[in-house]
């Protein structure tokens, strides 16, 4: 496909109009993944093991070092997860404190 064929955006940052391609480009360079604590990226479905306790607010319980999590979403924000275990439904957990299993 040529410039000419190309759909133009207006681009807020710039100010200009520029090629719809050169947005998406830039639009996918830009994602950013979600990482465990080791690093290794991580989604949605994947299980992941607590790499420490976690006293968690409002259910007056521990999940002790390495309860296994499993089928976890991904959120908006790439430090967070939610999940579900047996005894909390409704859990989001920091990306710190997980391990991909």
């Amino acid at each position: 496909m040529t410039e000419a064929d190309d759909d133009y955006v207006y681009d807020e940052q710039t100010g200009e109009w520029r090629p719809a391609s050169e947005i998406a480009a830039l639009a996918a360079a830009t994602t950013v993944t979600t990482v465990d604590s080791a690093g290794t990226p991580l989604a949605d479905g994947d299980a992941v093991v607590l790499i420490k306790d976690l006293k968690v607010k409002g259910a007056g319980q521990t999940l002790k070092q390495g309860t296994v999590i499993k089928s976890i979403r991904l959120t908006d924000n790439p430090e967070e997860i939610d999940c579900r275990h047996d005894a909390i439904k409704g859990l989001v957990l920091r990306t710190e404190f997980v391990r991909k299993r």
